[in-house]
């Protein structure tokens, strides 16, 4: 993996949080004449490449869109294919992302996934949770809008029981109630495969974020394309609101 020096970036204006909304893993499989499956088997060998990418690159927190609250309606053989490739995606790479000191957090609801998959989400919760180089967050079972919902839900029963005050709500308090909370404001958000959408991901978030779109399937999004959107990323002027 390349550094900062190596990949010719300026560590004063590098994003502090990316976000990635993996695209086209089925496309680049029907072009190969295979299955969709095996498109999102190759898929996975990119995220832990731009996982230890990100690392090198020492940007400390990385989001993938790895599963939506709309995935439920794809056919029933690749959903189960697909948390089969989660599970082994955990098996394999757990022990590697833990010793980086990486810590793992799950945004979605997690209670729609039982049995040895749920145990596994868990192990790998709270094996990694007082890990402090890095956060990387993978999105299952999530969508945006259900993520307000549920943070305005959370805000609404501390107002209930009285453990905050309607006048003490603002941006920060909302945040915090994120699955996110605590963490850097999202900078970049990347998505391939040449859809020009954000498909519900992360959207309280990413308010002033960056887009970078690219025509290649997530299948062949190397770490050279991963550096290839941060050097844009440099170049853009963020005002937020300024001029």
């Amino acid at each position: 993996m390349k550094n900062l020096a190596e990949a010719g970036l300026d560590p004063a204006k590098m994003p502090r949080h990316v976000g990635l909304i993996l695209d086209g893993n089925g496309r680049w499989a029907k072009k190969r004449n295979q299955p969709r499956i095996f498109g999102h088997k190759e898929g996975s060998k990119r995220v832990l490449e731009i996982v230890k990418s990100a690392y090198s690159l020492g940007i400390p927190y990385l989001s993938f869109y790895a599963f939506s609250t709309e995935n439920w309606k794809r056919p029933q053989a690749e959903v189960q294919g697909l948390m089969r490739l989660l599970a082994g995606f955990i098996n394999q790479y757990l022990e590697e992302m833990d010793q980086m000191n990486i810590r793992l957090n799950i945004m979605g609801d997690r209670s729609a996934f039982t049995g040895d998959l749920a145990r596994q989400l868990e192990n790998a919760l709270s094996r990694t949770a007082n890990n402090d180089t890095m956060i990387v967050n993978i999105a299952l079972n999530y969508g945006g809008q259900d993520e307000i919902v549920w943070a305005t839900k959370k805000i609404a029963q501390a107002v209930k029981e009285g453990q905050l005050d309607l006048e003490d709500i603002n941006k920060e308090v909302f945040a915090s109630q994120l699955y996110t909370g605590g963490q850097a404001e999202l900078d970049l958000v990347i998505r391939s495969s040449g859809e020009l959408r954000v498909s519900n991901f992360m959207l309280y978030q990413l308010a002033y974020s960056e887009f970078w779109f690219s025509d290649i399937y997530w299948p062949d999004f190397t770490e050279d394309v991963f550096i290839e959107a941060l050097r844009d990323f440099q170049q853009r002027d963020r005002r937020f609101g300024g001029i």
